[in-house]
């Protein structure tokens, strides 16, 4: 008790962190009663029945708890636990089983009482005392079933005694099940005691009648679904003629509707109806309460369905059914009121005795109710007179009629009266029936004391003598029903004659005969007496009468097997042993039972003679108690004669037992008879005989029974039950006759299980023959039953436990529980059976087996019983103490037999099918739960290894042992028995772990021995790994043992290269397993999950090799990536299984979630998958290419259908990606740090692609939220090993900035935006991370002369996007960025950020022109505080120059630079002005103004030809046209103008690292920043420290994140704007997802930076790589030989009109209506909003870096990304576009001449997001061909037919542009 409330304790308060709060509260008030109670206990002073009730209260709670939480089931037995240890197996499951039984479902009640309690009659016309009477009626038969229950209510309507709640509540008792039907009722009739009419005055008189006030019923089947006492509000109603009162619930139930109606709208009776169910006593105990307050007993009319007898009762029922009478002299009908009394034979009143109902005591006489005008009157009233017997004699009854008068003196007149006697003259009493009795008339002054002068009248008309034709003439007559229900009276003249036999000796015979037609109920009222009367007839007549008596005897023995009157059988076991005194009756009743054996075998009719066997043990009964008399009377005379006769009795049994059926005698029907009643008689027979004879009798009585019998024959299950009992019987039990008696009962019991008949009973048998079995028997005799059961039932019970556990279940629900039961009791009989076997029995076991054969099928029999008997549904789940029995004796079986195993089976004789289910059966052995002892709690653990030890280790031992004990028989188990031993070790027990795990070095040694390597054991460890570690199987302690211990054990192999190869993969992936697992754990973020996923699948890819492995996980990264929403990252995924597949028709088998199909068809359903996620994850482009590919398939099969649907699809993706937006996502990168950390994260860096609208410091939090315990690293710095080493979780997260591989798409003309954009995120596999630093001395008063660029440039092992949202970084670059490079990078960045605008501004993209006006405002403004000026003073004066001789040409192109922007400036405020709402026009004049002081500033009066002829044609340096630009857009004559440009070694140098510094705005309004957006541009920082602070500042908007500058890095530049002007979101490009193909990176936007050792050659001015308009000039001719341009920035803006502007509107195209194009130097992009942390690029004297105007701005992206290369005419070569390009390679569109539109159509240029067309020197991976885009192919004029096409080998497939490399082995035919 005390250890169990300690367990609770703990496991209580669990459920409260679990919130189950109803529970909680339970089990704390069960925990506080039983500690009361224990405390009662151990106070020691309760009565022996107390202490029983409180120990019954304790158990029943410990269970109820014990079942709540989920804990064992506990055997007790009268209230105590059992020690599994001192009871027999088969009786542990028999309390176990009987326990779960109770526990589950409760015992059918046959007894049902029904509750009433009358509370209230509510009405509005009350005023009149009432009666109440309830009574059970059955519409069925029309007739009460019970007695009525009376109660008085007062004028209120409420009950007149209030105080006793006896008077207002009642039980009606004994019910049957069969009453609760649904047209039985419960029936209450009112009647109201007052004046004859309900409305009439009040009279003067005070004579009060009684009058029919209503009726109500309700149904019993209405209260079966009712479960508590529920209150019930019944209708009242009343009958609309008074005549009919007597039918009126009869009318209510058939709903006869004319008869009746309510008495009165608000009428209505309030009762409180509860049925209650199982006997009196018990609910005596379970209602306690309501006992104790009071309650009547109404009991049923007559006896209950089962009589017991003791029961005393004496009731007699009289019903006035009717009445017929004269006027009398009245002119109208009379009010007839009958007075009944009842009078003893002195003519007294019985004071009392006449009760109207149960609730109100019986009184001195009863009035009936009067009904108005009625010479008829039904009443149909029921009194009951309980009159005592002895007063029954001379009673009578006496009914008397009065007219009652309604004038005012409301007198009642007497006018006759009726009786009836109670009893005859022969000592009957009145007969049940309806009687018509005769009204005697008589005056009102008749003197009625005088009884015995109308006692001798007659008093029915049916037994008036034939002549009084007077009497019987009569009009006037009452009719009544009479009930006697006696336990001491009768109304059976046949039985008083039997009875008073001696008095009439010539009616003996008559009376004998008709005893068998007398009424059971009457035979045992009078059941001793009638015994004492056949024996004593026996005594005297015994010639005459045997016979009869036998059969008089025989009748009334079988009315005792009746279950009404089985409850006698003790009253004549009590007559026998006391009262019966036949001392010679014994010979006769032999002398009959021998006769009628004898006849058996002639006899024609059966029934009689099994009548007389049925009767045989209360024959036998008689037989033995007459000669114990007579031995007692005589000293035992003649008991050689009654062993004799005994004998004789006995071999007639067994001859008529041997028979077999002949002919059409049922004679085995008579054997079944005899054998059913056999068993009771074996008690008897102890008494007179000696163990071992009885023990004989019986064994050669069952001995004789036919053994060859049909199997559908009855006399075989009634053989088993013969045995049944048998074995049940006191004489088994003893040991003597247990000898003598067993091979009989195991003969038969082996028969019935061989054939598999009967087998309930068959258990049960061998369930009792183990139950006597005592555990530490030591005799002789104990070990040889033992043996005998041994060699007779051991292998057909291991047949029939195999047989009935595999059967298949039936449907039925019902039958699972027999056959639960029926396995679970042969079980418990196999191990008692086993428990009981010892070393001896073992040995003759095995010697009986004369065969190897034999003995094997024995083995095998026996170790797969044993796998069935640990499966977990053998026992119900509480069952442990069970579970723990079975194990302990398995294994100790298991220990004996694998001697066996050793001997007979090893080398020559080796049989792999024993072996290997030897060991089959160990490994699910100890992988039971039910033995994983880490799960139980400390308490419980403990009990189990004091008790039985850990038998794990006990069965890994023998494992071991045998193991190697197998020498080079291993080998058969190798690989096979890899999986099964891996799970045993993964079990948390060290000791089992050190023992095993050595096995699978031997493994490796015998694999090496004979393969020469240990593929198969390598390969079998990774596949069981896998699915076990995903059950939850191993941990980290494991992977480190298995480690160590294979790693010791193959120190001195000479293969221990290899196995350490092994040792190494299978640890790592563990590790990666086991990381996996704690990722998959509920509640861990997807981010981790994916992560994780990513890892382990790239393991089975690279290292393992694995390939279904490696499938299944993609899928499960595939749902991981359904389930968070990434699209993108899906496609990809399901692309890595979709490029294994070729489009061939070889089947594929059934995986996964796909059906047997084609792996042409299972490509088709990948693509499909794949496109439709694509779409939406809006990453089109890809998309369009599998629709490509998908439509060649369709094409080449001749599917129009379906070609059609995907030409349309791949339409609808290019309208997709002109007309919806889509966001560009953040990058960042991310550093795991520390040994915390899981192994796949543990001190990498990775790329992450964020999601939509995520900055950093969303991004952050969100790295923090998955791993809560993570430290964020507050700088950039790379850590050292103090970080790596530590035990903790570091994270260093920043902003990077994406690096396209390609300027091909983003450089052609003409490509609208939306295409661009995509371009510049998607296929990235570098990211840069810019550091400014000082070097050497910082000038304070210009700090650009000395502020360097730490450029980190990080390279990852795939491309983003890809299957994961990020990859690891594979290289780091790290390149330092002069001052002075900086310094041209950050204007050229401001310059293309200025031509967008304005080309945006002219071509009207843009809603409004603010953006225009605060970029141009933040650059002039800056310049008049000293913007450029400051470059000019740090590079442009005589003192650096001399320094820095090498960089002339850099500070030439910056001096260019600044020319072109002031150039830039110009025409910027020229549209400006066009554009500019006339409120901002004060604005436009200041930045005018300013504007020309900035040129003064510069010294700018003219600018230079080369920078007028174009001022913002292109955007980096590269002369191009727009795709289908007019010839006369630059020049008159329709050719674009080449200016040259100074060229030298270190502008080479420099352009590799020129990217477009260009902003992005975050989606704040413009309004939060415009202090920072239009403010001086000359600001500098505080402190030069200022620079270096990398801490993070708050973002001014939800949606702006921190990228990589700090604002104070930013501010050092000279200039005082904060950013950019911001765009709204719709400007914005939504961002999308990209498909890249894994094998290589696609094309995109910018070149890697160059190292610089890297740096190119530097080219002539006249090289190759320059552009040319016109093939047939030379190129010195067209660079020196500039055309004048035909318009300049000094023209007014009136002379525009006609003329081209000068930003000219995107030419005519298909496409979307507004789209100019633009090409942009290689710089990558990156958000920078307003307030960041890490400065990503240096600052420009022209703008602030605190947005980092390094990333893509909205002139890049959204409404604002649009290129104006067809306008900017710079002179820079194409090559500093490029990376590295050759100068014998042009890009196809660098070419600017006339010709341009020729040369493209004739090279066919790809559309702008083919991404096949990298030529990116860092890696040469192929495309997948999935991704590849072919070459056109013109289609041949008659398209050939399909069958032709299905050949691979008639059409190769289009050529890929690289052979594409196959990392795994192709074995997907088996998938």
């Amino acid at each position: 008790m005390t250890s169990t409330l300690r367990d609770w304790g703990a496991m209580w308060k669990q459920l409260f962190v679990k919130n189950e709060g109803d529970l909680f509260n339970r089990l704390w008030h069960v925990m506080n009663e039983i500690l009361d109670l224990r405390r009662q206990v151990l106070v020691g002073h309760l009565t022996h029945d107390r202490m029983r009730d409180v120990k019954q209260h304790i158990t029943a709670r410990l269970d109820w708890g014990n079942e709540q939480l989920g804990l064992d089931l506990v055997p007790r037995r009268e209230f105590s636990m059992v020690d599994p240890d001192d009871i027999s197996v088969t009786e542990l499951y028999r309390l176990m089983e009987h326990r779960h039984r109770k526990k589950e479902t409760p015992a059918p009640v046959s007894t049902h009482h029904l509750f009433v309690h009358l509370k209230s009659l509510m009405s509005s016309n009350l005023g009149e005392e009432l009666e109440v009477f309830f009574f059970i009626y059955d519409s069925r038969e029309n007739r009460p079933l019970s007695e009525r229950f009376f109660v008085k209510l007062n004028k209120n309507g409420l009950p007149k005694f209030p105080e006793k709640t006896e008077r207002q509540c009642t039980l009606f008792v004994d019910l049957g099940s069969s009453d609760l039907r649904k047209d039985v009722y419960i029936v209450v009739h009112i009647i109201r005691i007052g004046r004859m009419g309900a409305g009439e005055k009040k009279n003067l008189c005070n004579v009060q009648y009684r009058r029919p006030f209503g009726c109500a019923v309700v149904s019993i089947a209405d209260l079966l679904t009712a479960d508590s006492k529920d209150d019930h509000l019944l209708k009242v109603y009343a009958c609309n003629t008074e005549s009919d009162w007597s039918q009126i619930h009869d009318n209510i139930i058939k709903k006869v509707n004319s008869r009746y109606n309510l008495s009165g709208s608000n009428t209505g009776l309030a009762v409180a109806l509860q049925l209650l169910h199982g006997d009196i006593e018990q609910l005596r105990r379970e209602y306690m309460v309501l006992f104790t307050r009071g309650v009547s007993i109404t009991k049923k009319l007559g006896f209950s369905d089962v009589i017991m007898p003791g029961e005393m009762r004496n009731d007699l029922y009289m019903t006035l059914e009717k009445g017929e009478f004269e006027k009398g002299g009245k002119s109208v009908a009379r009010n007839v009121e009958i007075t009944i009394y009842a009078l003893d034979a002195d003519g007294q009143i019985l004071k009392g005795f006449v009760a109207v109902g149960s609730g109100e005591p019986g009184g001195d006489e009863y009035h009936t109710f009067v009904l108005y005008h009625n010479n008829s009157p039904r009443w149909a009233e029921q009194i009951k007179l309980p009159i005592p017997v002895d007063m029954f004699r001379g009673s009578h009854v006496r009914f008397e009629f009065r007219h009652c008068s309604t004038k005012d003196k409301g007198e009642k007149k007497l006018f006759g009266f009726s009786f009836v006697p109670l009893m005859q003259e022969d000592g009957r009493t009145l007969p049940d029936g309806t009687h018509e009795l005769i009204v005697h008339k008589c005056e009102e002054n008749a003197n009625l004391q005088d009884c015995s002068r109308y006692l001798k009248l007659p008093f029915s008309k049916s037994n008036l003598p034939g002549n009084n034709q007077t009497v019987k003439g009569t009009k006037e007559s009452l009719w009544i029903t009479s009930f006697l229900c006696s336990t001491k009276l009768t109304q059976n003249g046949d039985m008083l004659d039997l009875l008073k036999w001696r008095a009439h000796p010539e009616r003996i015979s008559d009376s004998l005969s008709k005893l068998k037609e007398i009424d059971g109920s009457e035979i045992v009222k009078f059941l001793q007496d009638t015994l004492d009367t056949l024996f004593g007839i026996l005594d005297e007549s015994s010639q005459r009468y045997a016979l009869k008596v036998f059969d008089c005897l025989v009748h009334i023995i079988n009315l005792l097997q009746d279950s009404k009157f089985q409850h006698f059988k003790p009253v004549m076991d009590t007559y026998i042993e006391s009262h019966f005194a036949g001392a010679l009756s014994y010979r006769d009743l032999i002398k009959v039972l021998k006769w009628y054996v004898d006849r058996i075998i002639d006899a024609d009719r059966q029934e009689h003679i099994q009548q007389v066997l049925k009767a045989t043990e209360y024959i036998f009964k008689y037989i033995v108690q007459s000669r114990r008399l007579f031995a007692l009377a005589t000293g035992g005379q003649n008991e050689e004669e009654f062993r004799c006769c005994m004998h004789e009795l006995f071999m007639s049994i067994r001859f008529f037992l041997s028979q077999e059926n002949k002919s059409m005698r049922p004679i085995t029907h008579t054997q079944a008879v005899f054998l059913q009643s056999f068993p009771a008689v074996y008690n008897e027979l102890l008494k007179l005989f000696t163990v071992r004879e009885v023990a004989t009798f019986v064994r050669e009585t069952l001995g004789s029974l036919p053994t060859a019998s049909q199997p559908d024959c009855p006399l075989e299950a009634v053989k088993l039950h013969c045995i049944a009992k048998t074995v049940d019987s006191q004489l088994y039990t003893n040991p003597d006759s247990r000898c003598v008696l067993l091979p009989v009962v195991l003969r038969l019991l082996q028969a019935h299980m061989q054939e598999q008949r009967d087998l309930v009973m068959c258990a049960h048998i061998l369930t009792c023959m183990l139950s006597l079995l005592k555990k530490d028997d030591t005799d002789s005799s104990s070990s040889e039953e033992v043996d005998l059961i041994v060699e007779s039932v051991l292998a057909v019970l291991l047949r029939t436990i195999l047989e009935v556990a595999n059967r298949p279940q039936p449907a039925g629900p019902t039958l699972r529980p027999q056959v639960q039961d029926v396995t679970g009791e042969f079980v418990s009989c196999l191990l008692a059976l086993l428990r009981h076997m010892k070393d001896k029995h073992y040995q003759q076991l095995l010697q009986r087996f004369t065969s190897k054969e034999d003995l094997r099928d024995f083995l095998l029999h026996i170790f797969t019983v044993f796998r069935i008997l640990i499966r977990p549904e053998m026992f119900p789940k509480d069952w442990t103490v069970m579970r723990l029995v079975t194990n302990n004796i398995i294994i100790t079986t298991v220990l004996y037999l694998s001697d066996a195993l050793r001997k007979n089976f090893l080398s020559e004789k080796f049989d792999y099918k024993v072996w290997d289910s030897y060991f089959c059966l160990s490994v699910i052995f100890i992988n039971q739960t039910c033995l994983q002892l880490e799960t139980f709690s400390a308490s419980k653990k403990k009990k189990i290894l004091e008790k039985y030890g850990d038998m794990r280790v006990m069965m890994g031992c023998e494992i071991f042992s045998m193991w190697q004990n197998l020498g080079e028989h291993k080998l058969n188990f190798i690989p096979a028995m890899i999986g099964p031993f891996l799970e045993v070790t993964l079990v948390p027990q060290p000791d089992l772990r050190n023992v095993m795990i050595p096995i699978f070095h031997d493994m490796m040694d015998w694999e090496q021995r004979r393969s020469g390597n240990f593929k198969q054991v390598e390969a079998k460890l990774i596949d069981k790994l896998d699915s076990l570690m995903s059950e939850g199987k191993g941990d980290e302690t494991y992977r480190e043992l298995f480690n160590s211990i294979l790693l010791k054990k193959i120190e001195r192999e000479t293969w221990r290269e290899s196995g350490i190869s092994l040792i190494a993969t299978v640890t790592r992936l563990m590790e990666r397993l086991l990381d996996y697992r704690d990722c998959m754990k509920l509640g861990e973020v997807d981010g981790k999950k994916i992560g994780c996923t990513v890892s382990l699948l790239n393991f089975y890819k690279t290292e393992l090799n694995k390939e279904e492995m490696y499938i299944r996980y993609i899928h499960k990264l595939y749902d991981l990536h359904l389930k968070a929403q990434n699209y993108t990252e899906a496609s990809y995924t399901l692309l890595l299984y979709d490029e294994l597949l070729e489009w061939s028709e070889r089947p594929l088998r059934e995986f996964l979630s796909y059906p047997m199909q084609s792996e042409w068809q299972r490509k088709e359903y990948l693509h499909l998958t794949i496109i439709q996620n694509f779409d939406r994850g809006k990453c089109w482009e890809n998309g369009i290419l599998l629709c490509r590919e998908l439509a060649d398939q369709y094409e080449s099969y001749y599917d129009y259908r379906n070609l059609s649907k995907m030409r349309m699809m791949e339409a609808s993706f290019y309208d997709k990606i002109m007309d919806q937006q889509r966001l560009e996502p953040e990058f960042f990168r991310v550093g795991f740090y520390g040994k915390k950390f899981p192994f796949f994260l543990r001190n990498k860096e990775f790329v992450c692609r964020g999601h939509d609208y995520e900055r950093l410091e969303a991004f952050q939090q969100r790295m923090l939220n998955e791993f809560p315990h993570a430290i964020a690293m507050q700088h950039a710095n790379q850590p050292d090993q103090t970080i790596y080493q530590a035990e903790a979780q570091y994270l260093q997260i920043y902003a990077v900035t994406p690096i396209p591989d390609s300027q091909d798409v983003l450089q052609r003309d003409g490509v609208p935006d939306n295409i661009k954009s995509f371009y510049k995120v998607n296929h990235i596999w570098r990211f840069r991370y810019d550091r400014p630093f000082h070097k050497g001395t910082k000038d304070k008063e210009n700090e650009f002369k000395s502020l360097w660029v730490e450029r980190t440039t990080l390279t990852l092992v795939q491309s983003l996007p890809g299957i994961s949202r990020w990859f690891e970084v594979e290289r780091r670059e790290l390149v330092e960025v002069s001052p002075l490079e900086n310094a041209i990078e950050v204007i050229e960045n401001k310059n293309l950020q200025l031509r967008t605008l304005i080309t945006q501004c002219q071509t009207r993209q843009m809603q409004n022109i603010n953006p225009l006006t605060m970029c141009l405002n933040g650059v002039i403004d800056a310049a008049v505080n000293g913007g450029l000026a400051r470059y000019q003073e740090a590079f442009f004066v005589k003192d650096y120059i001399m320094n820095h001789p090498e960089d002339g040409d850099k500070i030439g192109r910056l001096r260019e630079l600044m020319f072109e922007q002031a150039h830039i400036l110009e025409f910027g405020l020229t549209v400006h002005e066009k554009f500019v709402p006339q409120d901002m026009r004060p604005l436009h004049k200041k930045l005018v103004d300013q504007f020309h002081l900035m040129k003064s500033s510069l010294g700018i009066q003219e600018f230079p030809a080369y920078v007028r002829a174009s001022p913002i044609h292109f955007t980096n340096g590269s002369p191009r046209v727009g795709r289908n630009s007019a010839p006369n857009i630059m020049s008159p004559d329709g050719g674009a103008r080449v200016v040259s440009r100074r060229r030298s070694d270190t502008l080479q140098v420099h352009r590799p690292l020129s990217y477009p510094a260009v902003n992005r705005y975050s989606s704040s309004s413009l309004s939060s920043q415009a202090s920072n957006e239009v403010s001086n541009i000359t600001g500098h920082s505080e402190s030069s420290d200022e620079v270096f602070n990398m801490q993070p500042s708050p973002s001014t908007s939800s949606l702006s994140s921190n990228h990589s500058a700090s604002p104070n890095v930013s501010s050092s530049a000279p200039s005082s704007a904060r950013g950019s002007p911001q765009l709204s979101d719709k400007h914005k490009h939504p961002r999308e997802n990209c498909l890249s193909p894994r094998d290589r990176p696609c094309s995109a936007v910018y070149p890697n930076p160059m190292e610089p050792t890297q740096r190119p050659v530097p080219h002539p001015a006249g090289d190759s790589s320059l552009p040319r308009s016109d093939p047939n000039i030379s190129s010195p001719d067209k660079v020196v030989k500039p055309a004048p341009s035909s318009w300049s920035l000094d023209m007014p803006l009136s002379e525009f009109n006609g003329k081209c502007p000068p930003v000219p509107p995107r030419p005519p195209y298909s496409g979307s209506p507004a789209r100019t194009t633009r090409s942009q130097s290689p710089v990558s992009t990156s958000r920078s909003p307003q307030k960041t942390s890490v400065p990503p690029f240096t600052p420009s004297p022209t703008e602030c870096q605190s947005t980092g105007l390094v990333s893509n701005s909205p002139v890049l992206s959204g409404s604002y990304s649009s290129g104006i290369s067809s306008l900017s005419r710079c002179s820079v070569s194409e090559a500093s576009g490029t990376e590295n390009t050759p100068t014998d390679h042009v890009l196809p569109n660098s070419a600017s001449s006339g010709s341009d539109e020729l040369i493209r159509r004739e090279n066919k240029t790809p559309p702008p997001y083919s991404i096949h067309e990298r030529n990116n020197p860092r890696r040469q991976v192929p495309l997948p061909p999935s991704l590849s885009l072919p070459p056109n192919v013109d289609a041949p004029p008659i398209p050939p037919k399909p069958h032709q096409i299905r050949r691979q080998d008639t059409e190769p497939r289009r050529p890929e542009q690289f052979p594409r490399p196959r990392p795994i082995p192709r074995k997907v035919s088996q998938l």
